[in-house]
């Protein structure tokens, strides 16, 4: 008897719960929620009944999700102790085609090393350059699109739903598959902002202009010994199993923080609180998504989501509002169950590419659709830049990227 069977449906409640906790209290209890004991606290609180059933009903289940979660967060960690080591100072000319570059560079820069690395690497410099214009907020906004989103779709390193479908037995060059669609909507974004942008500098005042072009700093790095060990990271990953990579990656971070000054990570504002953070939000996620997954495994035919499609557009609205990671796993979860074509992992090849794509490029509907969001919004509100509330994000996203998906869906996804 699998699993599934042995499960009532209301199992899934505690998951529900964990995602809702994990969207709503950031807006209900903002200063309680800063603490990461506090989230473990949450954490283990709700998984604690998925914990004890499990341990006496599936306890191999238990611990094969233990080994996920755990090969999870060293990666997480590992990209982030490296990407942290890499400090960008500089205040070039804060014209449309520095920005565009700054936006571009980000954007391929995020399947790399993460979205939340090249996020935390290029933001601090771009808002020094921009830091004399008037006009920024839209910069900053196309900056979440493109570089704490929809860039990282290339690899597993990219976005931590591709990396756990990687743990899922996804080859890892598979995800190179998706440049059309990484292309399509990186180019039309990096175009709409030249023209949104080219008409803002037009609009920025004298004063702001001559100042800007007198404050000039070229671009420096710092820390680039961390490019060798960002290399290492790719090759354990695209080439080891557990436990050698996870032990390849300890090592390789450990030599990122032995390499690299401290002072380069203050400058970076580098700690372990945002890591932290992860680390206890995802042993909730971990835990409390068996029930679902095994659920859906048994049942997911039910639901009528079979057509690339649905998939795009299912994985991606949930993707807006709760964790695009464990959202990738239930649709992945629910196509393989459904006896499709088994191209891929159970699943055909366009589906796959639909789950991964909606995924990783809809986290950027909300502050809340993916980590590095809020953090960038974060570091641009300490720089003093006016962003939008989580309503006003989202009618801008609605306006530009919600026509983008459209358009991705009748390319790619009919």
């Amino acid at each position: 008897m699998s699993p599934g069977s042995l499960l009532p449906a209301y199992a899934v409640l505690p998951f529900v719960l964990m995602l809702l906790l994990i969207a709503m209290l950031p807006l209900w209890v903002p200063r309680w929620w800063e603490s990461n004991r506090n989230k473990l606290l949450v954490a283990c609180a709700v998984s604690a009944p998925i914990l004890g059933l499990y341990l006496m009903r599936d306890p191999r289940a238990l611990a094969r999700t233990a080994e996920e979660y755990v090969s999870f967060i060293i990666l997480l960690a590992g990209l982030y102790v490296v990407a942290g080591g890499v400090l960008l100072r500089g205040d070039l000319v804060a014209a449309t085609g520095t920005n565009v570059a700054f936006l571009g560079a980000g954007f391929v820069l995020a399947s790399l090393i993460g979205t939340t690395g090249a996020s935390m690497l290029l933001i601090r410099p771009l808002l020094q350059t921009n830091q004399q214009r008037t006009r920024v907020k839209h910069t900053v906004i196309f900056f979440i699109f493109l570089v704490s989103n929809i860039g990282g779709m290339l690899t597993p390193l990219g976005d931590p739903p591709l990396f756990l479908g990687h743990l899922h037995g996804v080859p890892f060059t598979w995800t190179l598959r998706l440049w059309p669609h990484w292309l399509v909507m990186g180019g039309t974004l990096l175009v709409v902002y030249f023209v949104w942008d080219t008409i803002q500098y037009a609009r920025e005042p004298a004063a702001a202009v001559r100042r800007d072009r007198q404050a000039l700093e070229p671009l420096r790095v710092s820390g680039a010994i961390n490019a060798l060990w960002l290399v290492g990271v790719v090759a354990a990953v695209a080439l080891l199993q557990a436990p050698a990579r996870e032990a390849a990656i300890v090592a390789l971070g450990a030599m990122s923080l032995w390499t690299t000054p401290r002072s380069i990570r203050r400058a970076n504002g580098f700690t372990a609180h945002p890591m932290v953070e992860v680390a206890v939000l995802f042993l909730g996620i971990f835990a409390t998504m068996m029930p679902a997954l095994d659920l859906l495994r048994l049942r997911g035919g039910e639901l009528g989501v079979r057509q690339p499609w649905q998939f795009f557009w299912a994985s991606g609205a949930l993707s807006s509002f709760l964790d695009n990671a464990p959202t990738y796993l239930v649709f992945l979860t629910l196509a393989q169950s459904l006896g499709l074509s088994q191209e891929v992992v159970g699943v055909p090849d366009a589906v796959l590419a639909a789950i991964s794509a909606g995924a990783v490029a809809m986290g950027a509907n909300t502050y809340i659709g993916n980590a590095p969001n809020f953090m960038v919004k974060s570091v641009a509100e300490e720089a003093r830049v006016a962003m939008p509330s989580f309503l006003g994000y989202m009618v801008y996203s609605g306006l530009i990227l919600l026509p983008l998906f459209a358009l991705v869906t009748l390319i790619f996804f009919r």
